[in-house]
């Protein structure tokens, strides 16, 4: 039997490279993207594809209607890879941008979850794969509200993976590092709509986060490209004992250790020097 997964956020980057990939590895892939323009393009790629906005809950329960018209109305895999980054001191972050960040990278993944996680238990089998990053292991100056949703994200996946042991429905986290997706421009664009630069004592230190956003070329000397995440995410929907979390690139393995290692302290100042 062909086991369904549903994907969140297959315009670019890992969710595209998700869905092809688990396509080509016999899985019935339903992609999934907020825009229209980018649902066509998936379709036109050779992959079942809906609209499904995180940041709507229509448009939630309308995509999965959608998704489970393709399936037969069944789902095994859940792939909650949707999310973007807000960038911004949280001392100039509007609280109505810090809701957006909430409602796109947790409430809508929530959502999703809560309208699958039935389905999964009535079949005796699923996989819920959380998309989470480095940033929800240890915190950086400009990434507040992304941190908080990540955080968050953590917690909520551990609090979920307890509530249903011995459903025979797994829960996983991949934690990616520095990844080359389109996400620095989709921050840049959301750091530009909500941050007011030139009123802000953060004055400087955006102009770093501005030059670092526009780079073109890699983020780091450690960025790898999204394929990085697909062995972990197929280990995470065909293991008989998937991992709890799936560090993906050094800087989560590395993050990770010292964390466990350093003082609260001495880990401060580690990432104050990574930069804003």
């Amino acid at each position: 039997m062909t086991r369904s997964v549903l994907i969140t956020g297959c315009s670019s980057g890992i969710g595209h490279s998700a869905a092809h990939y688990l396509q080509q590895q016999g899985f019935h892939v339903i992609a999934s993207a907020r825009h229209e323009e980018d649902v066509v393009r998936l379709r036109e790629e050779g992959l079942p594809a809906v609209r499904l906005d995180l940041a709507d809950d229509t448009s939630i329960e309308q995509g999965l209607e959608q998704a489970l018209s393709l399936t037969g109305g069944t789902l095994y895999g859940l792939f909650n890879n949707g999310a973007y980054g807000q960038p911004g001191a949280l001392e100039d972050l509007p609280t109505a941008a810090l809701r957006e960040q909430f409602n796109t990278n947790l409430f809508g993944t929530h959502h999703l979850t809560r309208l699958v996680l039935p389905l999964m238990l009535k079949a005796g089998e699923g996989r819920i794969i959380q998309n989470s990053s480095v940033l929800g292991l240890v915190a950086m100056q400009y990434r507040g509200a992304y941190n908080a949703t990540k955080f968050a994200l953590e917690g909520y996946t551990d609090t979920l993976r307890l509530e249903l042991a011995g459903t025979h429905v797994h829960v996983s986290l991949l934690e990616p590092g520095p990844i080359e997706t389109r996400f620095r421009a989709n921050a840049k664009a959301a750091f530009l709509r909500h941050i007011q630069v030139d009123q802000s004592r953060h004055r400087t230190g955006y102009e770093q986060t501005l030059a670092r956003l526009e780079k073109p070329g890699p983020s780091s000397r450690y960025s790898l490209g999204p394929e990085a995440c697909l062995p972990p995410l197929l280990h995470a929907l065909t293991s008989s004992t998937p991992r709890i979390r799936y560090p993906v690139t050094q800087p989560t393995k590395m993050l990770g250790w010292l964390r466990r290692l350093l003082s609260n302290r001495a880990l401060d100042r580690l990432m104050l020097k990574a930069g804003g």
